[in-house]
């Protein structure tokens, strides 16, 4: 049906919208192929071109032809002459100023046949640019998960803790610390997106609201990750003797960007909350190994220290290499601690 209609088109008009639909989609094509690197659509773009060329040629050799005509001269000539000879009727016609219409082979006016060109280019085009920046200005219907941002709303008044600590950093400025567009590759798990991101301007348990502890926390379907920043005088050389009569496991000290730190294991605590009539919770149990990394917040280890802290419902834990480099990607956000 729509290569009928375009048949019924005179040719100024048909042409150049043929030129005007392939170079469009032949260029949008071609550009999406490059994006997504798709080799089909590449081939599907260059045939589009390819098109576009050959109506351009067409159009060119009509051009020409128009400009230049060429006499049609009959088998023997003799029609030829026959006609250049003045006739006493046309000449009559001539004088009267009244002559022969124009049948429907004489060419129309080179006025009318660009007029019609460019009123076809013109609409066309403005079709193709309203069908080009369309993607832009309405909504996508693409489902595809995007990752959690950390909340950008009002800042809640910071404790008092915050306000006596010099320098403290605040669980928003953690949370973009830690949620970064490479954390699912430095954990190994690279076609993953953050399910959730969420920060708190906590203080430390049983310091009477006097230490702050802001925090942060991101998580994947495999893996979640915690940073903390404790400010208080526990330096990580007085942190790993508590660990040894603690339950920790696999404690290994080392240094991460000229600051003291730890690794050691620890299990999680699962706690069931019954939301059902009776409101009641199951006991508390022990959850997932955790593996933490514990480093100074200043190079001579003066006291307090960040936590990252990494664990998966399954159990199943990353390398320490990559909390390492969660490190390196995320203590430089934290200023270190002043002296005192």
């Amino acid at each position: 049906m729509l290569g009928f209609l375009l048949r019924l088109l005179p040719f100024w008009v048909r042409e150049p919208l043929l030129i005007a639909v392939g170079s469009v989609l032949g260029v949008r094509i071609m550009y999406l192929a490059v994006r997504d690197h798709d080799r089909v659509a590449a081939g599907l773009g260059v045939v589009f071109l390819v098109f576009t060329a050959i109506r351009v040629y067409a159009v060119i050799r009509a051009l020409r032809a128009r400009r230049n005509p060429s006499p049609t001269a009959s088998a023997d000539g003799a029609a030829v002459d026959v006609a250049a000879q003045p006739q006493p009727q046309a000449q009559a016609q001539v004088q009267a100023g009244t002559g022969p219409r124009p049948g429907p082979g004489t060419p129309e006016k080179d006025h009318n046949a660009w007029g019609q060109a460019f009123a076809a280019v013109a609409v066309f085009g403005a079709l193709a640019a309203a069908l080009w920046l369309a993607p832009r200005f309405t909504p996508s219907d693409d489902n595809t998960a995007q990752p959690a941002s950390c909340s950008g709303g009002t800042h809640e008044e910071l404790p008092k803790a915050y306000k006596d600590t010099p320098r403290p950093v605040t669980g928003e400025e953690l949370c973009k610390a830690l949620n970064r567009p490479e954390l699912a590759k430095l954990l190994g798990t690279p076609e993953e997106t953050a399910t959730t991101a969420s920060s708190s301007n906590n203080t430390a348990p049983l310091t009477d609201g006097k230490v702050a502890e802001p925090e942060a926390e991101v998580k994947f379907d495999t893996y979640t990750v915690n940073v903390s920043a404790t400010y208080n005088k526990l330096s990580i050389d007085q942190y790993v003797k508590l660990m040894k009569f603690g339950n920790e496991k696999d404690i290994k000290t080392l240094t991460v960007l000229g600051r003291s730190a730890v690794l050691a294991s620890d299990h999680t605590m699962k706690l069931e909350i019954n939301l059902g009539s009776g409101g009641s919770g199951g006991p508390v149990e022990e959850g997932p190994l955790a593996r933490t990394l514990s480093v100074a917040l200043d190079r001579n280890d003066r006291g307090g220290y960040c936590e990252i802290t990494v664990w998966s419902t399954s159990g199943a834990l990353p390398n320490d290499s990559a909390l390492l480099d969660i490190a390196e990607k995320v203590l430089p956000r934290i200023p270190e601690r002043p002296v005192r």
